[in-house]
Formats: structure tokens, sequence, C-alpha cells
């Protein structure tokens, strides 16, 4: 029987970048990423062919996309085409996200 319903606490950890941490879980064609940024924390300036939409679920935190940076708060959500640059930055609270990809990302299995 498929497992329809995911618990973020029971996905192993992966660190992707000092202090920005991941849990993720893949469908056939999607992949979902749960993502604390801890304050502080850099994801560095980077592209991948990868579509990527989020929503910040908790906290806020500082994201640069394509050359517009924001502050992105609660609720708030993105899309990134395949191939634009961008980057975070973890600001004075944890912040609880989470991305969806297509395809799946291989480097995170």
């Amino acid at each position: 029987m498929p497992n329809y319903f995911i618990d973020p606490k029971g996905l192993k950890p992966k660190e992707i970048a000092p202090g920005t941490e991941i849990r993720v879980a893949y469908g056939d064609k999607i992949m979902l990423s749960f993502v604390e940024i801890k304050p502080g924390s850099v994801v560095p300036m980077h592209n991948h062919p990868h579509e990527q939409g989020g929503v910040c679920l908790e906290g806020n935190f500082e994201f640069t996309i394509g050359g517009e940076t924001r502050i992105v708060r609660k609720g708030e959500g993105w899309m990134i085409p395949g191939g634009v640059m961008h980057s975070a930055r973890g600001l004075e609270a944890p912040a609880y996200v989470l991305d969806i990809f297509y395809p799946h990302r291989e480097e995170y299995k």
C-alpha cells in the first residue's frame, strides 16, 4: 500500500550548507524538501536545471532570486525556473520552508 502521508521528522536530515538542513521525500515525479534555515546560515548563490517552488511555513529569511532580494515571510512563496541563480540567508530566528522540485534532485538522495 502506498504511503500517502509524510512526517518530516521521520525523514533523514542532510546539511546542504552550514546551518541549513533538509529532509526529502520523493514522489514519482516531484520531490518535497522540508528545510530548516538557522539564523546566520547562508545557502550560497547557485542554480540547477530543476524547477523549484516553495512556501515559507514559519519564520522569515532573506531570499535572492535572479538578482532580486526580498525578506520572505510565513505564508509567502516563490517560483524559480530552472537555471535561475538564487541564494538564501537565515535571519534572527529559524525559518522553516517547504521546497518542491521537478524533476527530482538526484544529488539529494
